[in-house]
């Protein structure tokens, strides 16, 4: 059964069947695919992916680990897969609001260094793993967005179904009405990246996340640029903290030069940020205006823009990642190592872990059981290992800078030095992101300079840059449990902190004819972050997915 539909919307779907059904079609759920055709090719594999092409939604830094892909594919460099940038150098600076200080590299923690790792395109990595996968028999289905779960008698996961194509605004039929299909598989591994919209149902339903404590995340803005080639240092990697952040904030940024004088730049604000005047979005933007940054892109020209919410990696807030018919994989569980901000590894080697699992159900005769062979294959397995390490990183930094930089290095510089590799203590956080905010009169309000069209910019250009496109007569995706409470209660308390937090200026708060406040939902402008269905401190904001197709297209993102 599925969820329900309007009586009108009640028609029969159509039914494709197939050994695993995967949900996304990133680098968790084609490493999954792949494995799967590696070990089964007889399989019958499934992706569908709401971006209009593989990799049209993928946003990362991004620097890779390049491990679990070479256990994914041991000759990758043989067969072409786009790492093309090995990292020459690597450098941690602390910004102040006009100096920066380069910490010494003897005293840089290991989850900072990046020997033997590349500075990528996440985006064009996805487009050859697709590729590859498709080689293999795999097939993907793109610009179908999942918006259901499919469940059988038994409460299992049976599949997915994707959304009606054709509905207008007002939810009728048009002309171009097409009703979705079901995917249906022996087993469906959902792979939608950070907060994904099925993801978070079945961990509601199945209680996946009691007894661990609540998901921590980030949100991370990303800019490309092209520069001068007297500007070019390819292989260079730059991690800042420190300005423009507050100490009771966390947040830095980084700085990637690609092959082709091209320069990666973004920043990352953790989620339980205690002010609601502040916007990441502008954060930012007046950190490239430090010297220090500027430097690296000044007289370029920006060719990219981008936003999505970032899942903190902690252990301890790790959900059960199986349940009857299906699993959790990559950035959906929350498998990102945010001390080393890496997540692509992690994504590629749960997706390998899953793919054996099913492949030895499969091999039995089972089907839609739990695949607890998965769960274990991780207890065992290095990135379990690399995650216990840096279970604590996002923990210490809710406690100030200075005791998040102490602490970091005694358990990532020092403990490793005297044989310790993990910490002896765990901490624990219980405030989920939405509830951290603090009444706006409590807080100090953040004057943020205008942008000057050079290195900083106002969020609709920003927007132009992401490729951005939404069918405008279909329902607006971005839903309000109740519709008084953004004015109610978000305005009136936290001083509308949906128009800061977006990226994307979704969110607008304005006066009618009668001088009454109103919340104007512009759904056209999202890029799917998903940061407002995290940090809507009321979580009256639920992001569903739009018709499939739409949303941004990035390019070598």
């Amino acid at each position: 059964m599925t969820s329900p539909l309007p009586p009108s919307f009640a028609v029969e779907r159509e039914k494709f069947d197939y050994d695993l059904v995967i949900v996304g079609c990133g680098p968790a759920g084609l490493a999954a695919a792949i494995r799967t055709k590696q070990l089964n090719p007889g399989a019958a594999v499934a992706v569908v992916e709401k971006g209009s092409e593989p990799g049209a939604h993928i946003l990362s830094g991004a620097v890779m680990d390049p491990r679990a892909l070479e256990e994914l594919l041991p000759t990758w460099k043989e067969l072409g897969v786009p790492l093309d940038q090995p990292v020459t150098a690597d450098a941690f600076l602390f910004l102040g609001e006009r100096r920066a200080w380069r910490t010494p590299n003897f005293l840089v923690p290991g989850c900072f260094r990046n020997h033997g790792n590349y500075v990528i395109s996440l985006g064009n990595v996805v487009k050859w793993l697709a590729q590859h996968a498709q080689e293999l028999g795999v097939e993907i289905f793109s610009g179908f967005a999942a918006t259901q779960v499919v469940f059988d008698s038994g409460n299992r996961v049976a599949g997915v179904a994707t959304g009606d194509m054709g509905i207008a605004r007002n939810g009728e039929r048009t002309a171009a009405y097409q009703p979705g299909v079901e995917l249906r598989g022996k087993y469906t591994v959902f792979a939608e990246g950070a907060r994904g919209q099925l993801g978070r149902t079945l961990i509601e339903r199945f209680a996946l996340a009691e007894g661990r404590d609540p998901a921590s995340y980030s949100i991370g803005l990303k800019e490309t640029w092209t520069v001068d080639a007297s500007q070019a240092k390819p292989g260079l990697v730059v991690h800042t903290a420190g300005w423009p952040m507050a100490d009771d904030a966390f947040g830095g940024g980084f700085i990637y030069h690609h092959e082709g004088n091209r320069v990666s730049l973004g920043f990352v604000v953790g989620l339980d940020y205690r002010n609601p005047w502040l916007s990441p979005y502008e954060e930012f933007q007046r950190w490239k205006t430090h010297p220090t940054v500027r430097a690296h892109i000044e007289g370029g020209t920006r060719i990219g823009y981008g936003a999505r919410a970032i899942n903190n990696g902690l252990p301890q807030s790790l959900p059960k990642t199986v349940f009857p018919g299906g699993a959790l994989v990559g950035c959906d569980a929350g498998y990102l190592n945010a001390a080393r901000i890496k997540g692509s590894h992690a994504a590629i080697k749960t997706g390998m872990l899953v793919a054996e699992a099913v492949c030895d159900a499969l091999r039995a005769g089972r089907a839609r059981d739990e695949l607890a062979a998965y769960p274990q294959a991780f207890a065992g397995s290095w990135l379990h290992a690399e995650l216990q390490e840096s279970r604590n990183f996002k923990l210490w930094f809710k406690r100030g800078s200075v005791v998040g930089t102490l602490m970091t290095g005694i358990e990532q510089w020092l403990m490793p030095r005297l044989g310790l590799r993990t910490p002896p203590w765990t901490l624990h956080g219980r405030t989920p992101d939405h509830a951290a905010l603090h009444p706006a009169h409590l807080c100090e309000p953040i004057a943020y300079p205008k942008p000057d069209g050079k290195l900083s910019f106002d969020r609709a250009s920003s927007i132009y840059l992401s490729n951005t496109h939404h069918a405008e007569d279909q329902p607006v995706h971005l839903t309000l449990r109740d519709a008084a409470v953004p004015v109610a209660l978000n305005l009136r308390t936290y001083a509308g902190p949906e128009s800061r937090y977006c990226p994307a200026g979704v969110y607008e708060f304005l006066k009618n004819d009668k001088g009454q406040d109103y919340l104007q939902i512009n759904a056209q402008n999202c890029v799917h972050c998903k940061t407002c269905d995290i940090k809507d401190p009321t979580q009256n904001i639920v992001w569903t997915a739009p018709q499939g197709g739409d949303g941004p297209n990035y390019t070598a993102m």
